[in-house]
């Protein structure tokens, strides 16, 4: 049990939400052998089975062990609520050569393995390099694997922490918390993660990151050794529906609007923005933008601004044709 100790007000402020690219990116590789947290991922992995045959995955895989500890390094903890990859790459890449000799001696403790305690073996004979071929290989495995459906996967951690924000206006802190996940919970002592762990983390001024993870499914996992930021990350609520085919509107309203149009009001649960909503339905965003214009100007959809971005929804009469095509 790792329990982060919050012990003040202050200290109870100091924890956000924020999203990882860097982190998906490398929770997204170990579906490649984990078969249980690829379970809601099937659809994902036949459509870059191919593209992930030409990417040398050796090196991540080998410090990643199902049953042993990973790297800190590799996964460095947001320090904005939604960096960019690029960012995370410069904090692996800044990581000092003596940092990432001790993480990968402490990995190669736990691994079973042969040929993988092997790969670490030669990792470890130069741990500037070996920093510089994982930074490169995380980055290779973002650009054939994850970004292509980083539109997509961004939208549902973003929906589950507007779920949890709402939450915590509502009914405040401890509901909010004890929502997450059956293995968090908010205690008199802190927060618990039952993540086969143990230790006490205090919270300090720099905060605690609760981050939600499209990949982590069923389990939660905590970083909590310095200097990262301590870090608890959990399953997105959603993930069933993640690659699931929009639902098909109802064959009168595709009559009365046009298929495509019709498609992307049926799509708007819930709201989307432009770029989410053309990377579901596989469309152009010139054209997205186009078709909820459309459907704007005909008083079925509305706009509504979500921090940097425009979600569009339907009103209730876009919800009664649909109600009605039905």
């Amino acid at each position: 049990m790792t329990l982060f100790a919050l012990r003040t007000r202050e200290e109870v402020l100091a924890v956000r939400f924020a999203c990882s690219p860097i982190w998906e990116t490398t929770l997204a590789l170990r579906t490649f052998v984990d078969e249980e947290t690829r379970a809601f991922h099937e659809p994902w992995h036949r459509l870059v089975q191919a593209r992930a045959a030409r990417l040398d995955l050796g090196p991540l895989l080998a410090v990643q062990p199902l049953h042993g500890w990973v790297p800190d390094f590799l996964t460095p903890p947001p320090t904005t609520p939604r960096p960019r990859l690029r960012e995370q790459l410069a904090e692996l890449r800044a990581t000092p050569p003596e940092q990432v000799a001790r993480e990968l001696e402490r990995c190669r403790s736990t691994v079973d393995d042969t040929a993988d305690r092997r790969v670490i073996d030669t990792l470890l004979a130069d741990p500037a390099a070996a920093r510089d071929v994982l930074a490169a290989g995380v980055h290779e495995a973002w650009q054939a694997l994850v970004a292509p459906f980083w539109v997509r996967i961004r939208t549902l951690l973003d929906r589950d922490i507007d779920l949890r924000s709402r939450a915590l206006a509502r009914h405040g802190f401890r509901r909010a918390v004890d929502q997450i996940h059956p293995r968090i919970r908010w205690t008199a002592r802190g927060l618990e993660c039952a993540d086969g762990a143990e230790g006490t983390v205090r919270i300090d001024e720099r905060g605690l990151v609760l981050m939600p993870s499209a990949y982590l499914w069923p389990n939660v996992a905590a970083i909590v050794d310095p200097p990262s930021l301590p870090t608890l990350a959990y399953p997105a609520r959603g993930i069933a529906s993640l690659w699931r085919s929009p639902t098909s509107p109802p064959d009168a309203l595709a009559r009365l609007l046009g298929r495509t149009r019709a498609l992307v009001l049926a799509a708007l649960e819930p709201p989307l923005s432009t770029s989410a909503l053309a990377a579901l339905l596989e469309l152009s965003p010139a054209g997205t933008s186009r078709h909820l214009l459309a459907l704007r100007d005909a008083g079925l959809v509305a706009a509504e601004r979500h921090g940097h971005e425009v979600r569009y929804q339907r009103t209730q009469l876009g919800r009664d044709l649909m109600r009605g095509g039905a």
